[in-house]
């Protein structure tokens, strides 16, 4: 496949593009997922034609229609923040974006909790930046976080485990969909599926077990949602539980009762919070090379990112 592309804010790259003429470098978004994707910057603020450095602003009145306003001087930088979005958003169509990485508690670029002052001139953390809602209404499938969020080593795993399914989807259209491949696709995702979501794995299997009989682009639209939607469901150590038992039940004929207690027994340090979850993982990858297991060395779970990335080391 090719490089993931990844929308993100300027500054987090090094950018010296904020207010104070300073940037917010993040080193692992920068440097250790940099080696994985190719990013697509974007600074609101600079982007509009504001100099750097500037004026601070914010956002004021109501959270489903806030005004960005400069602090000091009282500017409203509204519409021409808002005009320079709608164009904006239109041409991230052509990057073939498979997600972005937004500035926490930016005015433009926040993409929750961000700081809106009402008349009183007191602050509540229901606030979404201009760009950041403009974007997330315009591509609504496409995963989204911000780099605060992301210093959670669960929601860093989801948020790029994510991405990767994403681009996986989006090489399939581009391919063709076929109702063979979209089986084929699902296939491939069941039991990263079931790890975020039983209820949603259950009403996959049964939209694409129907495919037949309906149009291939209702169900590619249902399906597309659905997957999106299940997999921003957070995985818990019970669910990964369920599903390493789930494999485990594919190699009933090969493992001596030694090798089926040993992974019964890491699989339950994992869920007492003894290890973390590579270590289960890698004896079942070990156990799926060893027996060449046909249907599990095609799935996902097993590798949904990039093994450098050390992301299920620390969940």
């Amino acid at each position: 496949m090719h490089r993931i592309k990844l929308g993100i804010s300027s500054c987090l790259l090094g950018e010296k593009v904020r207010y104070d003429g300073g940037h917010k470098l993040d080193p692992f978004l920068a440097q250790t997922l940099g080696g994985f994707v190719e990013y697509v910057p974007v600074c609101p603020e600079v982007e509009c034609g504001l100099p750097t450095p500037r004026e601070s602003m914010r956002l004021v009145g109501d959270p489903e229609d806030s005004r960005l306003v400069t602090i000091r001087s009282g500017i409203d930088l509204t519409e021409r923040m808002l005009n320079w979005a709608r164009i904006r958003v239109e041409h991230l169509e052509n990057e073939d974006l498979c997600g972005f990485i937004f500035k926490s508690k930016s005015p433009s670029s926040g993409m929750e909790r961000v700081r809106i002052y009402d008349k009183q001139g007191m602050p509540h953390k229901t606030g979404i930046g201009l760009f950041a809602r403009a974007f997330m209404e315009r591509f609504p499938l496409l995963p989204v976080e911000d780099e605060g969020r992301l210093h959670d080593p669960a929601l860093r795993d989801n948020f790029i485990e994510r991405i990767f399914v994403f681009q996986r989807w989006r090489e399939m259209l581009k391919l063709g969909a076929t109702r063979g491949r979209l089986v084929d696709l699902h296939m491939r995702h069941k039991l990263q599926i079931l790890s975020h979501s039983p209820a949603d794995y259950r009403i996959m299997g049964r939209l694409v077990a129907g495919a037949k009989g309906k149009p291939l682009e209702e169900i590619l639209d249902q399906y597309g949602g659905i997957l999106m939607s299940a997999l921003r469901l957070r995985t818990t150590p019970s669910k990964h539980v369920n599903v390493m038992h789930h494999m485990l039940g594919y190699f009933k004929k090969q493992l001596s009762p030694e090798e089926k207690q040993e992974l019964l027994e890491i699989i339950e340090y994992y869920r007492l919070g003894h290890v973390p979850l590579i270590v289960p993982l890698t004896l079942l990858n070990h156990y799926v090379r060893k027996y060449d297991e046909p249907y599990l060395k095609l799935q996902h779970y097993l590798k949904p990112h990039p093994l450098e990335l050390q992301l299920r080391n620390h969940v």
